[in-house]
């Protein structure tokens, strides 16, 4: 299947965390749609800096375009794209029809950032996996690095993902993303993702074009010291598949954040 046979549908990508994985864009913008405008992001800067949840794509689009797909092998099912995914309003429904009629399992990569609505906890709570990113300690941090919508904070972030799972029955993971603005900050996040206790902690680094620079392999592999005793896997030493990097001017047109 190409990539840009669909905007709603796209891949297979390659991903370190989740194998040969399909993705779906349930917001599929032309343009970065987003609550927050992190300083790493390999789409650039937030074009919709926004944190209301709509409709973008109808559910009955997405299955149409599903019952059009060629037989796949596929490791997942991926709610991703070039937006933040919760912010489509039917998403607990979006993943319902995938599971309906694709047999992979479900995953979800989310900023956290609307995860204190109860209605965006349920509907992430149909996927079998949710990626919840995590990656400043404090609200000084927060906004260093990723750059919420008004209203978005890490207290409220901190207590969402507690009552998430403590709910879920899935796999909950933290996505970390480590570059030289938050290097320091490994011991205060592997506290945090002690009391989370997820299924999985992800330490990783930038590695596709993007405005900052990744840390080398044995600055990450020093941070990942401090979550010693913790699931942690770095993207240098993940024995899932590696994503290539790509041309900036293509990652709207091919959508492989995955």
């Amino acid at each position: 299947m190409s990539e840009g046979l669909s905007n709603i549908i796209y891949g297979p990508v390659p991903s370190w965390r989740l194998g040969r994985s399909l993705g779906i864009d349930m917001v599929s913008r032309p343009e970065k749609t987003c609550s927050f405008d992190c300083a790493y992001c390999q789409l650039g800067p937030t074009r919709h800096h926004i944190a209301q949840r709509r409709e973008f794509v109808p559910v009955s689009r997405l299955v149409a375009e599903m019952e059009a797909l060629p037989q796949l092998d596929l490791d997942y099912v991926t709610f991703s794209g070039t937006a933040e995914p919760t912010l489509a309003a039917n998403l607990g429904e979006a993943i319902a029809a995938v599971k309906d009629r694709l047999s992979p399992p479900v995953a979800v990569l989310t900023n956290s950032s609307l995860m204190p609505d109860p209605e965006v906890r349920r509907d992430l709570a149909q996927a079998d996996q949710v990626v919840a990113k995590l990656e400043a300690p404090t609200e000084e941090m927060l906004r260093l690095i990723n750059l919420p919508v008004w209203g978005i904070t890490l207290e409220k972030i901190l207590a969402a993902l507690h009552s998430f799972r403590r709910e879920y029955k899935g796999h909950l993971a933290l996505q970390m993303m480590f570059y030289q603005a938050n290097r320091n900050q490994a011991q205060a996040l592997a506290a945090l993702a002690r009391e989370l206790d997820p299924y999985e902690i992800e330490v990783n680094t930038p590695l596709r074009p993007c405005a900052v620079k990744p840390l080398a392999p044995e600055a990450l592999a020093e941070i990942k010291k401090a979550f010693s005793g913790l699931p942690a896997v770095s993207v240098y030493e993940a024995s899932r598949p590696s994503v290539q990097p790509l041309d900036m001017t293509e990652t709207l047109q091919r959508r492989p954040v995955l």
